[in-house]
């Protein structure tokens, strides 16, 4: 009896690990399907466009702002690109009519004796713009040295993807103008950061597959055509 009641004991212990070591693999697999983020992002979107009146506007939280900047947007797409109109000569007009609509309320106003509101002042804080000199200095530094090493060919892989991205870059903009483009790119910003907010883990999921396999690819591209590029000419050259 007793002996019976331990091989008891010991089936019941090992169902018991194999389930828990089941579960725990199980778990596992879900979280390694379920736990990439795209641009590899720890908080929400809302918190890494921000948290500011930009990112509600990005997001779809103020509704009436974002679909008046959708309709500004179309509106001045459709007039920059049906009218004919360049966009100097559209500033000018725009300008021109600003001023004259400034000139005639001034006017209006010392004809009734009203007093006009003063222009508001853009006050910026010293730490503040040392803070944003920095940043673009630093920021520009980075992009002169980079150019630097390309121009000498210290990395000519890097140069390699450069060039590939310019040339893209070229043939995309010969379909489109650049109001087009940056017509596309305002709708684009508009739009797809609501989508994504509202489909986060379903976006999520399906561009952890197109990552794995593009990586994949690029691995193999890698391997065999750019790895073989040399980083450094000058020094194949010496030799």
């Amino acid at each position: 009896m007793e002996n019976s009641q331990d091989l008891c004991n010991v089936e019941g212990d090992g169902d018991a690990r194999k389930a828990t070591a089941s579960t725990s693999s199980a778990s596992s697999v879900s979280s390694g399907g379920s736990g990439f983020r795209l641009f590899g992002r720890q908080a929400s979107v809302h918190q890494c466009m921000g948290g500011g009146k930009a990112a509600d506007i990005l997001l779809w939280k103020r509704r009436n702002v974002s679909f008046g900047i959708i309709v500004v947007a179309t509106a001045a797409w459709i007039v920059l690109e049906r009218s004919g109109l360049s966009f100097l000569s559209m500033c000018s007009d725009v300008l021109l009519i600003l001023i004259v609509l400034l000139f005639l309320r001034a006017n209006y106003a010392v004809f009734r004796d009203r007093q006009l509101q003063t222009l508001p002042e853009l006050v910026l804080s010293e730490e503040m713009v040392n803070n944003a000199a920095a940043s673009f200095r630093v920021k520009i530094n980075n992009v002169l040295l980079m150019a630097h090493d390309i121009t000498l060919g210290k990395d000519f892989r890097l140069f390699f993807k450069v060039v590939v991205c310019l040339w893209l870059l070229s043939v995309i903009g010969s379909f489109f103008s650049f109001f087009t483009l940056a017509y596309i790119g305002t709708i684009i910003s508009i739009t797809v950061p609501a989508f994504y907010s509202k489909y986060e883990e379903h976006v999520d999921r399906y561009c952890g597959m197109i990552q794995q396999q593009f990586s994949k690819h690029y691995k193999i591209v890698d391997e065999s055509v750019i790895g073989r590029l040399p980083r450094n000419l000058s020094k194949d050259k010496d030799s």
